[in-house]
C-alpha cells in the first residue's frame, strides 16, 4: 500500500531551488507582479503574498511570502494554462487553484494545506506609490551612478550592474554585491524592500564605491541562472573585480567582497583562489558554513515546527529528505536519477501529478543542487588570508547562525576574522516589524541599522579610512567618509550629504 506524505515534506532542498514551470504555449496572459490576499483560518486569518516573475525561457519564479508566520521568500511552482492557475508550495504542502481574473489584476480560487481548504482572493498590489509631498531633485546629486557591463571572460558573458562612486577626486575604496541563492537583480527586491539598493545607498553616501548586478540570466545579464553552480558564480565575482580595477576613481589596493547567504560563499570561494583578482577583504552576510544538504535538513525542521507538524511527521519527512539525496548523490546519470526521484515522490505522495513530480526530479538533479548537495564550505576556507566580517542574523530561519557561523570561523584560521551575531535580523536583514519605520502611516521595511553601523564600522576600520565626522544635528548616520587618500575633498565629500 502506497505511503501519503503532504507534498510540503518533499525535501527542503525545493527552499533553496529556484522553481518554475513553463507556461503553455496559448497563454493569453504574462504574470508579473505581486498578489496580496487575506487566509481565513481558525481564530483569525493570515496575509498571503505571491511574487510572480517571468523569465527569459518562458518560465517563472515565484514566491510566498506569510509575514506573520515569519515566511519570506519560499519558493512556488506556477502553471498556467490559459486562465487556468496553480501555484504549488510544496514547503508548505500547500497549493492555489484557480483562474486568472481581470486581466491579471485578479487570482481567484481555493486555497488547501493539511487541514485547511479555503477560498482565497488574490489582488495585485499596485507599485509603491511617491509620497505625497516629494522634495525637489537635487542639482548635484549625492553620488555618481552609472549603468556599467562587465564580460566574464572565461564564462563568455556579459554581466549588467550599476556602480556608484562617491562624490569628489577618489580614490575610493570598493565592494561587490553579491546575492543569494534565486535568480535576484542588482537591487534583490523583495516586495517593498529592495536590500542590495538600500546598502549600496548606505556605503556610497559615507566614500565606498559599490558595484551590485544582475545574476545570470536576470535583467540585463546574460547567461543561464539555474544552470549555473556556486563554483561557476566565482568566476563573476572575480570578473566584478577585474572590473573595479579598471575604473580610475577606485582605490586598486582596497576592493572588496559582500555576499549575503551563497553569494557570501562565493565571495570566500573567490578569496580562496585569489586568481585573477584578490579580494581585500570579505563580508560575509549569513553564509553557509555546514555542507549543502545539512543546511537543507535544518531549514525542514524549521518549516515543520513553524506549521506545527507532529513527531510522526518530523520523522517521516526526514526519512524522505535522507533517501532523496542519497539517490541523487549516488546516481550521477542524470536520465537514471530523475527516474528514481520522480517515482520515489509519487511513491510517497499519491496525488502527486506525474508531470509535476518529473519537473520536479529535473530541478533536483540539476547542475546547481547536485554541487549544493555536496558542497563543503569550509573546503577552502584556510586558504583565505583577508580580514572577513562573519555576520548572522538572529531570527534567520534559512541559515542558522549558531550552525553556520562556528565552523566559518573555525576554518578561516590563517584570517582575521570577527563574527557578530546581530539579535533580532531576519535573514534579509530586516528588523522586527516594529521597528520599521513609518512612511506616510505605513510601515517600510528597511536593512537593519545596527547591521549597517557595524558593516561601515569594520570596512572602515579595514581600508584605513576615517571615521565619518559628526554633524551638528546628531544625525551621524548621515555623513560621508572620507577616503584616506583623499582627504583633501573632505569639503567637497562634506557638501554632497
Amino acid at each position: 500500500m502506497k505511503k501519503f506524505i503532504p507534498v510540503f515534506f518533499l525535501l527542503g532542498l525545493l527552499y533553496w531551488l529556484p522553481t518554475s514551470t513553463r507556461a503553455a504555449a496559448d497563454t493569453p496572459t504574462v504574470l508579473n507582479g505581486q498578489w496580496k490576499g487575506p487566509l481565513k483560518v481558525p481564530g483569525g486569518q493570515l496575509e498571503l503574498i505571491i511574487t510572480i516573475v517571468p523569465l527569459s525561457n518562458g518560465a517563472y519564479y515565484a514566491a510566498l511570502d506569510a509575514p506573520q508566520q515569519r515566511i519570506s521568500r519560499m519558493p512556488a511552482e506556477v502553471t498556467l494554462k490559459g486562465l487556468d492557475l496553480t501555484i504549488s508550495i510544496e514547503q508548505a504542502g500547500s497549493r492555489f487553484v484557480g483562474k486568472v481574473k481581470n486581466g491579471g489584476t485578479v487570482l481567484q480560487g481555493t486555497w488547501t494545506q493539511p487541514g485547511l481548504t479555503a477560498p482565497l482572493t488574490l489582488t495585485r498590489m499596485a507599485a509603491a506609490k511617491q509620497p505625497a509631498t516629494v522634495a525637489k531633485p537635487r542639482l548635484t546629486p549625492p553620488y555618481r551612478e552609472d549603468d556599467v557591463m562587465f564580460r566574464n571572460v572565461e564564462a563568455n558573458l556579459l554581466l549588467a550592474g550599476t556602480l556608484t562612486t562617491p562624490a569628489g577626486p577618489g580614490p575610493f575604496p570598493a565592494v561587490v554585491l553579491l546575492s543569494d541563492n534565486g535568480p535576484q537583480n542588482r537591487d534583490v527586491e523583495q516586495q517593498d524592500y529592495r536590500m542590495f539598493g538600500s546598502l549600496a545607498d548606505y556605503l556610497t553616501r559615507r566614500g565606498i564605491a559599490v558595484l551590485r548586478f544582475d545574476d545570470r540570466g536576470v535583467g540585463k545579464s546574460q547567461g543561464n541562472h539555474f544552470s549555473t553552480t556556486t563554483a561557476d558564480l566565482v568566476g563573476d565575482a572575480q570578473a566584478a573585480m577585474v572590473y573595479l580595477r579598471s575604473r580610475p576613481l577606485i582605490d586598486q589596493r582596497y576592493i572588496g567582497l559582500l555576499g549575503h547567504g551563497e553569494g557570501a560563499n562565493v565571495a570566500l570561494l573567490a578569496a580562496a583562489e585569489q586568481q585573477p583578482a584578490t579580494p581585500a577583504f570579505i563580508v560575509s552576510l549569513s553564509g553557509y558554513g555546514v555542507p549543502g544538504r545539512d543546511v537543507i535538513m535544518r531549514q525542514q525542521l524549521e518549516i515543520m515546527r513553524l506549521i506545527g507538524s507532529n513527531p510522526a511527521q518530523v520523522k517521516a519527512a526526514l526519512e524522505l529528505h535522507k533517501e532523496m539525496v542519497e539517490i541523487i548523490r549516488q546516481t550521477p546519470n542524470d536520465n537514471q536519477a530523475r527516474g528514481k526521484v520522480a517515482a520515489t515522490l509519487r511513491f510517497n505522495n499519491v496525488d502527486l501529478d506525474p508531470h509535476m513530480a518529473r519537473a520536479r526530479a529535473i530541478q533536483l538533479t540539476s547542475p546547481w543542487s547536485r554541487y549544493f548537495l555536496d558542497f563543503d564550505p569550509t573546503r577552502s576556507l584556510a586558504s583565505v588570508k583577508c580580514p572577513v566580517l562573519l555576520l548572522g542574523s538572529g531570527s534567520d530561519l534559512q541559515v542558522d547562525p549558531q550552525q553556520n557561523m562556528g565552523p566559518l570561523k573555525q576554518g578561516l584560521k590563517n584570517a582575521k576574522v570577527k563574527s557578530v551575531k546581530m539579535a533580532g535580523i531576519n535573514h534579509w536583514y530586516q528588523p522586527e516589524m516594529k521597528d520599521w519605520p513609518l512612511v506616510n502611516g505605513e510601515q517600510q521595511p528597511v536593512f537593519s541599522p545596527k547591521t549597517l553601523n557595524v558593516l561601515r564600522e569594520w570596512i572602515f576600520a579595514n581600508t584605513e579610512q576615517p571615521q565619518p565626522l559628526p554633524t551638528t544635528g546628531g544625525a551621524a548616520e548621515k555623513t560621508t567618509a572620507t577616503p584616506k587618500a583623499a582627504k583633501k575633498n573632505a569639503k567637497t565629500a562634506q557638501a554632497s550629504r
